[in-house]
């Protein structure tokens, strides 16, 4: 049994990171936009969106006007992921230290975590050595140190990293960290573009990312293996190309649990969905779900503790 994780936003959030509404509400006090870029993120809010339609519709400007605003409004995005890092660095990553309930010992029971965040969580408080499970360290493949100098500090875990096509593959003995939506601290190592996706248009955009190409890539072949299991956390279920990746394997059989405080109804939520769409499509192999945070289960929620562990049974 292959058994994956996917994370969206609302995974970080247990631990102080922002969703979207939250996202927008910070760029509003950036001084890197000015009023045009604050007034298109209105209008994007009172229209049902966020702020990802107005990088979407700025991706889409023909002027050098709209270009520049679309450099400035990506460079308050990175700032945020920034200010967000920080904050990681000044938490305790467990809730609790009770060996069978640390969030760690849960997070090495997988074959591969794959996540849409850009964020450094984990760069922070998971990745390098790892106890339990059947892998001796996670790792973030098809990446190196931009400067590959080291100072040993908890900063260098999330100092700048380029792609690496040299290593465009995965070691049986590590287990793979992959950031689907590239990261706020990449960048492509020739042109010094970064890899970082967002906006309405993600699958034309990640196709102009080689390392990101192959990381959707080994997400598709993964959910397809057999009698493979997916855990979900904190993902709106809201990008298509995520969508139709997790269908191929809903098709072959791929099982489903859900981490979300709207539990299962966080598929019935969805706007832009047909009506019928993935929710009936999905019924039989979804085995479960939660609607309780991270910070109760992997502390004193001893009930559904188990109930989520089931999951690797």
């Amino acid at each position: 049994m292959t058994r994956i994780l996917l994370t969206g936003a609302g995974f970080s959030r247990n631990w102080g990171g922002w969703l979207a509404n939250e996202a927008f509400e910070y760029l509003l006090g950036c001084t890197e936009i000015d009023q045009e870029t604050r007034n298109l993120l209105w209008r994007s809010k009172e229209s049902g969106g966020g702020f990802e339609d107005t990088l979407a519709d700025l991706a889409n400007a023909k002027n050098e006007e709209g270009k520049k605003r679309l450099d400035d409004l990506t460079a308050a995005l990175v700032g945020m992921f920034n200010a967000m890092g920080l904050g990681f660095m000044q938490r305790q990553f467990e809730f609790q230290l009770e060996v069978r309930y640390l969030v760690k010992t849960f997070l090495a029971q997988f074959d591969a975590i794959f996540t849409l965040n850009q964020d450094t969580l984990l760069e922070l408080h998971y990745l390098g050595h790892i106890t339990g499970g059947k892998y001796g360290a996670c790792r973030i493949p098809g990446v190196k140190p931009l400067n590959p100098a080291s100072s040993g500090t908890l900063h260098d875990k999330i100092a700048p990293q380029q792609s690496d096509p040299a290593n465009f593959k995965l070691a049986p003995s590590i287990q793979p960290y992959i950031k689907l939506h590239g990261s706020c601290n990449w960048n492509d190592g020739t042109s010094g573009r970064r890899i970082l996706i967002m906006g309405g248009q993600k699958a034309i955009d990640i196709d102009q990312f080689p390392i990101l190409s192959w990381y959707h890539c080994e997400f598709r072949q993964f959910l397809l293996r057999p009698e493979a299991r997916l855990m979900v956390i904190g993902y709106s279920f809201s990008d298509a190309h995520i969508n139709k990746a997790i269908e191929g394997g809903v098709d072959r059989g791929l099982k489903l649990f859900i981490i979300d405080p709207l539990g299962v109804d966080v598929l019935a939520n969805r706007q832009k969905e047909p009506v019928g769409g993935i929710w009936i499509d999905w019924h039989p192999n979804i085995i479960g779900a939660s609607r309780r945070p991270l910070t109760s289960i992997f502390n004193d929620d001893v009930v559904e503790h188990a109930r989520v562990m089931k999951f690797f049974t």
